[in-house]
């Protein structure tokens, strides 16, 4: 059984400002004002930050009069954790497999 990881979701979620923003939208859902307050990002660096996310699927918008709000998307967060659990698994199973060297 191959067992992968969903590298560009990896990729994505390494940045520092990214996964400080899952972190809170984690907590609460928020609009990129709240986002600025709290991460002291620049609107612009932000709002780029938030499209990434959201061309992977990890945060969906709610439109709120001139302002949107963003929401985590728990399902694609539990699923990257599937995936590294199965591998946890899969190494905990493999503990005897050793392949000969030549």
């Amino acid at each position: 059984m191959m067992t992968s990881v969903d590298t560009e979701l990896m990729r994505v979620l390494s940045d520092p400002l990214r996964l400080q923003i899952v972190t809170l939208l984690a907590r609460e859902t928020l609009c990129t004002t709240h986002l600025v307050e709290e991460t002291g990002a620049r609107q612009t660096n932000l709002s780029n930050h938030l499209r990434v996310l959201r061309e992977v699927g990890v945060v969906e918008t709610e439109p709120c009069g001139r302002f949107t709000y963003y929401r985590l998307r728990p399902d694609v967060i539990a699923q990257l954790a599937g995936q590294f659990a199965d591998l946890a698994a899969s190494a905990r199973t493999a503990t005897e497999n050793k392949r000969a060297c030549p």
